[in-house]
């Protein structure tokens, strides 16, 4: 799945992680520390909306 975030779009896919943040592909979104933040405008996990 593919999230993405309301404020500067930028897309969190489930499938491929984050590997510069440590994050490992395959890790679900709701797996996520609760202090993730966007690392593009730094907003929090509770403004990233599942992709349609």
């Amino acid at each position: 799945m593919i999230y993405i975030c309301d404020v500067c779009g930028w897309e969190y896919d489930e499938g491929e992680g984050f590997p510069e943040l440590g994050i490992e592909p395959g890790t679900a979104f709701e797996d996520l520390p609760d202090d993730f933040e966007c690392p593009h405008c730094a907003v929090g996990k509770d403004n990233f909306s599942l992709s349609e």
